[in-house]
């Protein structure tokens, strides 16, 4: 079997979520570091691997995969990793759930729309990511309430809601946004910290 590799860089959201499910997989990665403050991103050998010039990329089973919710689909049909329910309409509220905020609120986090809009000066930078990801964390904490946190997001498990949600609440606690008023979202964050998989892929380890 050919070697796994992902490129990372270790506090892209993306590429956070990749390292718990490949971790949650039990399957062994090499990383090769994308250092996106140094614009290796935007390099010929990237853009050769992903012409968007976006982290994180997958080499796996002989395939080049990108964009993390189309690899973690990828992963959870091939490892049966029960990331999301087999029930269509279940599948669909916790697939909103997630996305709440991978789609939702990620992209305006993304650090080259804050450059463009901020110009990276202070405090807008700060500002801008405090504007965004405050309330809706609130708007997550709500959407937890039709789920049991058992004690994961949806359950007993770690599921594609939790993958999403830990990355985001290490850019909230970056950027100083305040989600203390979430118990909810504080409970899931106690769980996922004491669990393997997670904590092997934080960004500060």
């Amino acid at each position: 079997m050919s070697e796994v590799i992902l490129w990372d860089y270790p506090k892209s959201s993306a590429s956070y979520r990749l390292r718990i499910a490949l971790n949650l997989a039990g399957i062994e990665y090499r990383i090769e570091n994308v250092d996106l403050l140094g614009k290796d991103h935007l390099g010929e050998d990237h853009l050769a691997r992903n012409p968007q010039g976006f982290v994180p990329v997958l080499d796996i089973d002989g395939h080049r995969l990108t964009q993390s919710l189309a690899i973690l689909e990828y992963l959870d049909a091939t490892r049966a990793l029960g990331l999301l329910p087999v029930d269509p309409a279940q599948q669909a509220r916790q697939t909103a759930l997630a996305h709440a905020i991978a789609v939702d609120l990620h992209p305006v986090c993304n650090l080259s729309v804050v450059g463009y809009a901020t110009k990276g000066k202070e405090p807008a930078r700060t500002d801008w990511m405090r504007h965004f990801i405050t309330p809706r964390m609130a708007a997550f904490e709500t959407l937890l309430e039709g789920f049991e946190q058992n004690p994961f997001c949806c359950g007993s498990t770690p599921g594609l809601a939790d993958i999403v949600l830990m990355p985001q609440i290490y850019n909230a606690k970056r950027w100083g946004a305040d989600y203390s008023a979430c118990p909810r979202i504080k409970f899931i964050e106690a769980a996922c910290e004491k669990h393997p998989a997670f904590i092997a892929a934080h960004p500060d380890r």
